[in-house]
């Protein structure tokens, strides 16, 4: 009776051990496909991501023959084939989540000396160079180039250049006493415009350039100047960042069913 007992638990003793074996060798078989898979995933990432950066190398070295070369006296449709290709750029948030934003200062050197003299290229410049690519520094020199070229008078509203300048100086630089040059002159040259803007921007030139000669750290001109982004951002992030800084800055932002925007600003100080 012993024996039979002991010749047939063999067999299930066996089956039991190779189970444990075999369990852990079946779920590890099974892994293997999902390994692979994250794997492929893995390298198509990569893949993706070399291939953006082969593109931003392309898009470089045209920009750079570009700045270079002669436009046989079609100066602005050069600058508004490059400017076409920057809002390509600059709008494929999937690519510059991945690469950044570091060549929108090389597109504006191909556009803004074929042509200075459309100020929302300036408009343009400063907020994807300043705020998107933080190189202030060359939205600045830029904007002076194109400065040089321009009068009170050509463009009409040549005086908004002059605060996008102010605006790049104070915030992004930190160079009040610059900033209160620019808008000083940004409220002179809006004084000599026709431009239906002009009163207002030579008026409100005007009070930042004067709360920075009392006090280069004027929250009120910091509040005027982050009220500017507000209202010419192109991106729900600069908007809000911009209302986050005049909050910050003790003012506050309203903003009614319209859409119409309305600042209160700090106590003077």
């Amino acid at each position: 009776m012993l024996s039979s007992l002991s010749t047939s638990y063999r067999p299930l003793h066996r089956a039991k051990r190779l189970l444990v074996w075999a369990v852990p060798v079946v779920l590890l078989l099974g892994l293997v496909p999902l390994q692979r898979q994250r794997l492929a995933t893995l390298q198509d990432r990569t893949t993706a991501s070399q291939s953006l950066e082969q593109q931003d190398q392309a898009t470089a070295a045209t920009l750079a023959l570009a700045q270079k070369m002669p436009t046989f006296g079609f100066d602005n449709l050069m600058a508004d084939w490059f400017f076409l290709r920057f809002l390509q750029y600059f709008g494929d948030d999937a690519a510059r989540a991945e690469t950044g934003y570091g060549l929108s200062p090389e597109f504006f050197k191909a556009i803004i000396p074929n042509d200075p003299y459309y100020r929302m290229f300036y408009l343009f410049l400063s907020g994807s160079t300043s705020n998107f690519a933080a190189q202030p520094e060359q939205s600045v020199a830029l904007i002076a180039q194109g400065l040089e070229r321009l009068s009170p008078a050509i463009p009409e509203d040549g005086f908004y250049i002059w605060r996008y300048r102010g605006v790049d100086e104070l915030l992004y630089l930190g160079d009040a006493e610059a900033a209160q040059k620019s808008y000083r002159i940004a409220a002179d040259w809006a004084r000599q415009s026709s431009h239906p803007d002009a009163p207002h921007i030579a008026e409100n030139s005007q009070r930042t350039a004067d709360f920075l000669a009392r006090n280069p750290l004027s929250k009120q001109a910091q509040v005027n100047a982050w009220a500017s982004i507000l209202g010419t951002a192109f991106d729900d992030a600069t908007r809000q960042e911009a209302i986050d800084r005049i909050n910050a800055l003790g003012g506050s932002v309203f903003i009614n069913e319209t859409g119409e925007i309305s600042i209160q600003f700090p106590p003077d100080d």
